[in-house]
This record gives structure tokens, sequence and C-alpha cells, in this order.
């Protein structure tokens, strides 16, 4: 998995469109090995991200949990102890 996506579900304030197309942009850009695609490959390379958009869209609106939700802000300052840590050495 790319530690460039970021999971989405069960946040407080909930996910907004832009995180989900960044997230899409990040898979997309993954999956074909391309930061930024060629003109030949451009406009398939943004269908597939408007594609993977629409379809975590909804697969975020269908997903139920009993869980609370989670804290954006503390889990972003978990994010970066435990980079901190990671790259400390």
């Amino acid at each position: 998995m790319c530690r460039n996506i970021k999971t989405l579900f069960n946040f407080q304030p909930p996910v907004k469109e832009e995180e989900i197309r960044a997230a899409s942009l990040q898979f997309v850009r993954k999956v074909s090995g391309f930061n930024k695609p060629s003109k030949a490959n451009e406009a398939a390379f943004f269908a597939a991200v408007d594609e993977i958009a629409t379809v975590s869209g909804k697969l975020l609106r269908s997903l139920e949990t009993n869980a609370p939700p989670k804290s954006r802000t503390e889990e972003a300052a978990e994010a970066h102890g435990r980079a901190a840590q990671r790259f400390s050495h």
C-alpha cells in the first residue's frame, strides 16, 4: 500500500471530496508508475482518477461502524510522532 494514501473512513469532521480525489490520484500514480502522465496517457490517467474517486466516495458513504469517529488532529499528531521516531536515526 502506498504510504501517502491515508485512511478516510470514520473521521470527525467527515472526509471531503478533495481528500477522496487526492487519495485516488495517489493510487493511480502508484499503480501506473506515473507522477505526471504524458499527453498520450493523460486522458486515461485522469479518467481513472475520476472513476476511483467516484467508487471510493460510494464506498465511504456506504460503510457503517459502531466505533466513535477518530479525531483528525489526534491521528495527525500520532502519525507525526511515528514519523519523527522513524526518521530520527
